[in-house]
């Protein structure tokens, strides 16, 4: 019998099993660092005895770094660029000189054309609430939540290309390959219920915007942070999550059959691939799809929602019922434990234009999407305000770069970012308030302007995450969401 081997100091005492022979540490390594080891790590990730876990604390409201002020978002994404000059960025002077020369001082940078004369805005602006906030007659329902809104006017891309730019209102890069606000949310505070995904999409039915569900991607996150998209208003709104109606061969008992034979080899897999998050993911998809073909029915089903709230949001009516149906979800999510969801307005450009990318009409294209957006946005606020979840829920507005002040073909408006706005409500922010400031034109900033960078980090602030410590390493860096820039908006905080 062979003697046993001693290494370094330790002796380690051969065992024997078949023909294989293991040392102590091999057998501990092969039998404690594949399931047993996995299930241990899960564990102790559960009760957050990891030295690398983040787990929301009760102590701090559901925060991991300080108090939290919220504990869900909702993102309105205006693909395509909004206009800011056209719905909260008032500007007299534009209707002062109309059809004069747009002549700002210096070289204007334009995306596809030269400067056109100055442009006022086809619609009417009034005051609204208490706060007395100028807003466009293009979007007169959240022109009346005014005194519940912080708006952002001074908010700057560093890409006037909507690829890049929708990346980086997503991720805080212009390059693809990093994980989106919703997936860095997930990963930073984790479920607040076990039946639904903790990060949603619900896409424009009429196509993806520019960059499609990279958007929403987890990048090199563990996958299971990605968006999980939802179809609102299709046939089949998750994809697989039952079989098809010609799959005549799927039964309740061939189908539990499945999934056991499926369980048994993704175990084989995962022990023989420990710390594959790809895998993890894809078992916590399955494992999520069982719950989801309880739960996501009930979700999306409206049916007992009264009409009263679909008439709020325009369920009722064709040129609201889209984005209506999806707001009104959104709050269904929501208020079900969901801890982000994404709303898109707005696909990939096409003609007739369906998104906010207006340049040839800027009357007719913008007028369409906002008739199809104010109504039911507004909506999604008072009903969260009338349910008491607007206190602890932040609601975004917000687009890739705005658009310019002069026209372009004479009733378009080309590219602009150097400003735009965004605006903010609920989750411990200041309404009726109003922060940064563009020109005399709503063509650039003045002063400091504002980043997506500065927005990410209030936002996760208010959620009790110190921005520069929600970290994950990667390629020998400890990437974050805001890069290395980002600064919390105290002003707009209530």
């Amino acid at each position: 019998m062979e003697t046993p081997r001693h290494v370094c100091s330790s002796q380690e005492h051969v065992l024997s099993l078949g023909q294989r022979m293991f040392d102590r540490r091999e057998f501990l390594w092969r039998f404690g660092g594949g399931l047993g080891a996995i299930a241990m790590a899960q564990l102790l990730g559960v009760e957050g005895l990891l030295a690398d876990t983040l787990k929301p604390k009760a102590e701090l409201n559901g925060g991991i770094h300080h108090r939290a002020k919220a504990k869900r978002v909702v993102q309105l994404f205006m693909s395509g660029a909004a206009s800011q000059c056209d719905t909260f960025d008032y500007k007299p002077q534009l209707i002062a000189r109309h059809g004069q020369k747009f002549d700002p001082g210096g070289k204007v940078e334009l995306f596809q054309s030269e400067p056109g004369a100055v442009m006022q805005s086809p619609w009417a602006w009034k005051q609204y609430g208490q706060c007395g906030k100028w807003v466009s007659d293009l979007v007169p329902h959240i022109g009346s939540c005014a005194d519940d809104i912080a708006f952002l006017h001074s908010m700057t891309s560093k890409s006037n290309v909507h690829g890049p730019a929708t990346f980086m209102q997503n991720t805080g890069f212009v390059l693809p390959g990093f994980p989106s606000m919703g997936a860095w949310v997930s990963y930073g505070l984790g479920a607040l219920t076990d039946n639904l995904p903790t990060f949603v999409v619900l896409p424009d039915v009429r196509g993806f915007a520019p960059n499609g569900p990279a958007n929403w991607s987890a990048a090199f996150l563990p996958a299971t942070h990605q968006g999980t998209m939802i179809r609102v208003g299709k046939p089949s709104p998750i994809f697989d999550l039952f079989p098809s109606e010609s799959a005549k061969f799927v039964t309740p008992e061939n189908e539990r059959d499945t999934l056991a034979l499926l369980k048994e080899l993704n175990e084989a897999h995962r022990t023989a691939h420990p710390g594959d998050s790809r895998l993890d993911a894809r078992i916590a998809s399955y494992e999520m799809a069982a719950k989801l073909q309880l739960s996501a029915p009930q979700v999306l089903d409206l049916s007992g929602e009264s009409d009263a709230t679909k008439k709020l949001y325009g369920v009722d009516e064709e040129i609201t019922r889209d984005f209506g149906t999806r707001c009104l979800t959104a709050r269904r999510l929501l208020e079900r434990g969901v801890r982000f969801v994404q709303v898109w307005s707005g696909a990939d450009n096409g003609f007739p234009r369906r998104n906010w990318d207006s340049h040839e009409d800027l009357a007719k294209d913008h007028l369409d999407m906002a008739r199809g957006m104010d109504k039911p946005a507004a909506a999604l606020l008072k009903d969260l305000k009338s349910r008491g979840l607007l206190d602890d829920t932040i609601v975004i507005w917000t687009t890739e770069f705005g658009r310019m002040p002069c026209s372009q073909g004479g009733k378009g408006r080309d590219h602009n970012p150097f400003t735009f706005t965004s605006w903010v409500a609920g989750g411990g922010f200041k309404g009726g308030a109003t922060y940064g400031e563009s020109d005399e034109w709503s063509y650039k900033a003045i002063g400091e302007p504002t980043y997506c960078y500065d927005l990410h980090a209030t936002v996760l602030h208010q959620l009790g995450i110190d921005h520069e410590k929600l970290t994950f390493r990667h390629n020998g860096i400890d990437r974050r969401l805001t890069d290395v820039h980002g600064e919390v908006l105290r002003e707009i905080l209530a």
